[in-house]
């Protein structure tokens, strides 16, 4: 005989929404967790300097209304001046920003960069390399963790 707590149907496709919806998130965050440990150990380094600092208010790239939605302050990416070891003079934005800026004028930061690819350089810094895989894997593992509680709860239940 089979005792069926009653809402549970409903709890237990939270549950599986939940870890889903984390396991996904923690997915992204190994990934990009490997990016980052495969970029510092294939990336050549150099010296670079910090030339302009670019604001960008995010609302506009997401194509967010202004009047729809809560104005984000603008956030600082870097601009970097660098030279690869074939001596060509490269510049880039660092695709990490924020207000306030982590970087001023006139800072000299390591830069990481594969010799294949020298236009994809990264400022090597904590933000650069571990901020976005550590935001997804901590919100994976809280979400899948809480989903993981409520289908154990709702299993001695029943």
């Amino acid at each position: 005989m089979q005792v069926h707590v009653r809402g549970w149907g409903a709890r237990r496709w939270v549950a599986f929404g939940l870890i889903a919806f984390g396991s996904l998130f923690l997915i992204i965050g190994l990934i990009l967790t490997g990016k980052s440990i495969s970029l510092l150990a294939d990336a050549q380094r150099a010296k670079g300097t910090v030339v302009a600092l670019e604001w960008r208010d995010d609302d506009s790239d997401r194509g967010v209304s202004r009047k729809t939605s809560v104005p984000d302050k603008p956030s600082a990416y870097p601009v970097v001046e660098f030279t690869s070891a074939d001596g060509t003079h490269r510049t880039f934005r660092s695709s990490t920003g924020s207000n306030p800026p982590s970087y001023d004028e006139g800072d000299q930061v390591e830069v990481l960069y594969r010799a294949d690819s020298p236009e994809d350089a990264e400022i090597n810094g904590f933000a650069s390399l571990w901020l976005l895989p550590l935001i997804f894997g901590g919100l994976g593992l809280v979400i899948a963790g809480i989903g993981t509680g409520i289908a154990m709860v709702g299993r001695r239940r029943s």
